[in-house]
């Protein structure tokens, strides 16, 4: 999007905001006249955020998929896959060593 003049900051803006509201208000009208499901009630349809969860769970596994290939590629570690509180999409590991008996 191009960078408004110098005196139109916050006004260049709102106006841009109520012209893509404006369209997309136009796109939802039209798309509701030539979309045969669109009178199904949003609570018949499936939900929007289960698929937008499932869809980003699949990404992130594939992430995980990736990351775990390349660190076994390139490193001499081990690593396992795993949810973390800090995005780590895998986890280094340390191998269990059996006594020398």
């Amino acid at each position: 999007m191009a960078a408004n003049p110098p005196g139109q900051g916050f006004q260049g803006r709102v106006a841009i905001l109520a012209e893509l509201d404006k369209e997309k208000r136009r796109l939802l009208q039209s798309q509701s006249m030539n979309s045969p499901g669109a009178n199904i009630p949003l609570s018949s349809r499936g939900s929007l955020k289960e698929v937008r969860d499932s869809a980003e769970q699949q990404h992130i596994a594939a992430q995980q998929k990736a990351a775990l290939q390349h660190a076994h590629v390139h490193s001499s570690g081990f690593f396992i896959t795993q949810d973390s509180s800090f995005g780590n999409l895998i986890l280094p590991v340390l191998p269990r060593l059996e006594p020398d008996l």
